[in-house]
């Protein structure tokens, strides 16, 4: 066990990092492989695979995952914003590069090859997004004489993510980083009315895309329709949790799963369901709640402003992104490609998520307030002359 009085830096990052919060991680990602070994072998039968190619492609990114998670955590909040800056710059270049050169699959370029495997770029960029634009943000809190160029460049942000990911296209991605900067404008104390235009912006926005996005019409359409149009994927999903019970139908046992598009990724919680049950998709949702209300209480808890609005930015990021894969299972809303973070198989997913979660520990750990202080040095008076004794 490591002593409090241990002056060694993993002493230090132990009894300061949120070792709730690294559990919960540490639990999904075994759970992860668990989950995977009843829902990986299939898909990779069907598509003359060797039966664990995926189960070890998976095992090797969580590795991957949990080691960036654990580098990352270690990090002061100015070195995870300099971390933030270099991964979103690189980023933006690869999603600028995907609409040129990337990997073209079911109609969509969000995908290019790199070191052996295919790499979705907008994934690697949301957690550094995040932290960007909460730096913007907290800038604009804290500097009131030049709060507008903090809002300039936290728009520019925004702008320069969203353009090529509507380009590619993935409005999913779009509407989830946009829902969170949107958060994040609204925790820095934005006035009413920018709340209602934003609220507009977004509608229009979504008009906008079920207008002129033949994919996003045609998932909405679906899902408006029930019983008139193909919904082959929910349906199936649906049918899965039916299947699974409460108790579901044991490991390896589910029938459904065999004619599941994407059950290894999108579809995996409704694997879940059918092989594992209702009560343990209850376990995973609640792991998934845990987190999300100990990073909001950890963000709140917090008195820098930067560490406060980027804690619940990547909060904010990692809850909107299970609940959205959940709710496509579920079939509550639209379906959209989306992964259960450290669940659905992935690489760019799981460095993505082992990202965001590091990143989460960092700014949450429990620091003296001095050590916040990073921009105003403090000087001590230069020493007077001895007094003359008479």
């Amino acid at each position: 066990m490591v002593s409090r009085a241990e002056r060694t830096p993993f002493g230090e990052w132990w009894w300061t990092i949120d070792r709730w919060l690294m559990f919960s991680f540490v639990t999904l990602m075994v759970a992860g492989i668990l989950f995977g070994l009843a829902a990986y072998p299939p898909v990779a039968n069907k598509l003359g695979l060797s039966t664990f190619h995926f189960v070890n492609r998976q095992a090797f990114f969580l590795v991957v995952a949990g080691l960036i998670m654990v580098g990352t955590s270690f990090l002061s909040p100015r070195a995870v914003r300099r971390l933030a800056l270099i991964v979103f710059l690189v980023g933006f270049a690869l999603v600028v590069a995907t609409l040129f050169i990337g990997t073209e699959i079911k109609g969509a370029k969000r995908w290019i090859f790199v070191g052996g495997f295919n790499l979705q770029p907008s994934e690697i960029v949301k957690p550094a997004f995040v932290v960007m634009s909460a730096w913007a943000f907290s800038q604009a809190t804290e500097r009131k004489d030049l709060s507008i160029l903090p809002l300039f460049f936290a728009f520019l942000l925004l702008a320069m993510i969203a353009v090529p990911l509507i380009r590619q296209p993935d409005l999913g991605q779009t509407i989830l980083i946009s829902a969170v900067w949107a958060a994040l404008f609204f925790l820095a104390g934005l006035h009413i009315l920018w709340v209602v235009g934003l609220v507009a912006a977004g509608m229009a926005g979504l008009f906008l895309a079920y207008r002129f996005l033949d994919h996003a019409t045609d998932r909405i359409n679906r899902f408006l329709s029930k019983g008139d149009a193909d919904t082959f994927n929910t349906d199936q999903a649906l049918e899965s949790f039916y299947q699974g019970g409460w108790l579901g139908r044991g490991p390896g046992e589910g029938t459904v799963k065999r004619s599941l598009p994407e059950s290894h990724t999108d579809f995996l919680f409704a694997v879940i369901g059918e092989e594992f049950g209702a009560l343990v998709c209850l376990m995973v949702v609640a792991i998934f709640a845990f987190i999300v209300i100990r990073g909001v209480f950890a963000a709140r808890e917090n008195t820098d402003p930067f560490c406060r609005l980027a804690a619940a930015g990547l909060v904010m990021l990692f809850g909107l992104q299970s609940f959205i894969n959940m709710a496509v299972n579920l079939n509550l809303i639209p379906p959209k490609g989306m992964t259960l973070p450290f669940l659905s198989y992935g690489g760019s997913s799981l460095l993505s998520v082992g990202l965001a979660a590091g990143m989460l520990l960092a700014v949450t750990r429990r620091r003296p307030k001095s050590s916040l202080i990073e921009r105003t040095p403090v000087y001590a008076p230069a020493p007077g002359p001895e007094p003359q004794h008479v």
